[in-house]
């Protein structure tokens, strides 16, 4: 066997209440932790060990982003497996799970599927798994996409913004949910729903730069009426089967949500970090569509309100939605927020993000991870090998310095369109070296970029 020891006064191990002194051993055949000992540096009968002593920097599962717009094939001038895993590893991520929609073809049959997992064959520097999408017609292709080890299926209640990903109808829901229901699978909405008294439209004669027409734009009932459907179809017809709220931005759905959970249906939730960190009403400029998102970043308060529900639980993870697009698909030089694509760019960033709100409301870094690695390794259905520190489970590991005052200046935006508008904020939290199942792939005082992950894909 040969082994590699990963040290640190500062380990974050599961369900510790704060970071413990530990060394984790490592087989570098297998990419397995084959051992933890509660000390540090414990050197003691471990002979012909590659050590990796990271004194009182912390070490971290890695994350599990687990709603990730790769593109690839078909936009990969948007981003793609390269410059989107590369983008991630640098930020502490191991694991992303992209979602289906944006390339072309869609991951929406079992050949496409095979498309996507042969574009992504050799370029990805993390794990990657896939969502599948539930389209109008496609009822019949999720059984077997999920055989061939989809982790669920996206679908949108509204206009998804590409014309080969339509949103459903709530017959197409149904028929999922029927022929789903006795599967491990989970079925991801985009909860947004129009109706006869309510459009994601601006008023006549708006203003089109000014963020306050976006937002009026797309109101929180368009997600309330949309998680109230979501809701009734569950009951009616999804049995045990989970269904999840991709991006919530509404607090105003909280009070469903937990209804819905007291009632015994099996309904998980998602936030991101752009609905946590930034505010309509003190951090959003007009003119600025690197800020557009749907649905949109909405006031101070109700990102309050987003924080609680992540406290008592109600929401159940984070994510960063990564949604780029090329630049002049963002319209910057208009500044037309109606027009421009909606999507916020974070690979990279978004554990630094949120743990420099995080640690301001009362929050430790075991949250931080909790949220960002546990349970959306749970969500994706990769417990057992992703999103802990345990025996027997992938040696996704993270160091990091969590005091560092860090500038996300260009050159840290590396994604493939480096626009993003957390460009010029100052952070806490700084990731030092990034392995992905013990293969070291980042490290900030070797330069950046190391290897690819060994066959970086986990379907």
């Amino acid at each position: 066997m040969h082994r590699r020891a990963f040290t640190s006064k500062n380990v974050v191990l599961p369900d510790a209440k704060s970071p413990q002194p530990a060394t984790i051993v490592t087989d570098t055949e297998t990419g397995k932790i084959v051992d933890i000992i509660p000390l540090y540096q414990a050197r003691d009968g471990l002979e012909d060990v590659e050590w990796v002593d990271c004194g009182g920097s912390y070490i971290l599962p890695g994350l599990v982003d687990a709603h990730v717009h790769l593109n690839e094939p078909g936009r990969t001038d948007w981003e793609g497996f390269w410059t989107g895993t590369r983008a991630a590893a640098s930020g502490g991520v191991t694991t992303v799970v992209d979602m289906p929609l944006n390339s072309i073809p869609p991951t929406t049959t079992k050949e496409n599927l095979d498309i996507k997992r042969k574009a992504a064959q050799g370029q990805c520097w993390t794990d990657v798994a896939f969502w599948g999408g539930l389209i109008p017609g496609n009822e019949h292709e999720l059984v077997g996409m999920a055989a061939e080890g989809v982790k669920g299926f996206k679908c949108f209640l509204i206009d998804s913004g590409v014309e080969e990903f339509p949103c459903v109808q709530p017959d197409n829901v149904k028929n999922a949910m029927t022929n789903l229901k006795e599967s491990e699978s989970v079925l991801l909405f985009h909860a947004e729903l129009e109706s006869d008294h309510v459009h994601a439209a601006a008023k006549p004669g708006a203003d089109p730069t000014l963020y306050s027409t976006f937002l009026e734009s797309r109101p929180p009932q368009l997600e309330t009426d949309a998680i109230g459907l979501v809701v009734a179809l569950q009951k009616a017809h999804a049995g045990p089967l989970r269904c999840h709220i991709v991006h919530l931005s509404a607090a105003s759905a909280l009070p469903a949500i937990r209804a819905a959970r007291k009632a015994g249906l099996n309904l998980t939730v998602e936030t991101c970090f752009h609905y946590l960190v930034l505010a309509s009403t003190d951090s959003i400029p007009d003119a600025r569509p690197e800020f557009k998102c749907c649905p949109p970043i909405r006031t101070a308060e109700n990102r309050d309100a987003l924080w609680e529900a992540l406290r008592d639980g109600t929401i159940d993870f984070v994510v960063s939605d990564h949604s780029p697009c090329v630049a002049e698909l963002k319209r910057l030089d208009e500044g037309d927020l109606m027009q421009a694509w909606g999507g916020i760019s974070t690979l990279g960033l978004g554990l630094n993000l949120l743990w420099t709100e995080a640690r301001k409301r009362g929050f430790g870094i075991g949250d931080v991870v909790r949220w960002t690695s546990q349970a959306t390794a749970k969500h994706a259905s990769l417990e057992g090998r992703k999103g802990f520190i345990k025996v027997g489970w992938d040696a996704d590991l993270v160091v990091w310095d969590p005091e560092a005052d860090t500038l996300i200046g260009k050159d840290a935006l590396l994604f493939k369109n480096k626009l993003s508008p957390y460009e010029g904020m100052h952070v806490k939290g700084e990731v030092l070296q990034t392995f992905v199942r013990g293969s070291l792939v980042w490290s900030k005082h070797e330069g950046g970029f190391i290897q690819k992950t060994p066959n970086g894909i986990l379907i």
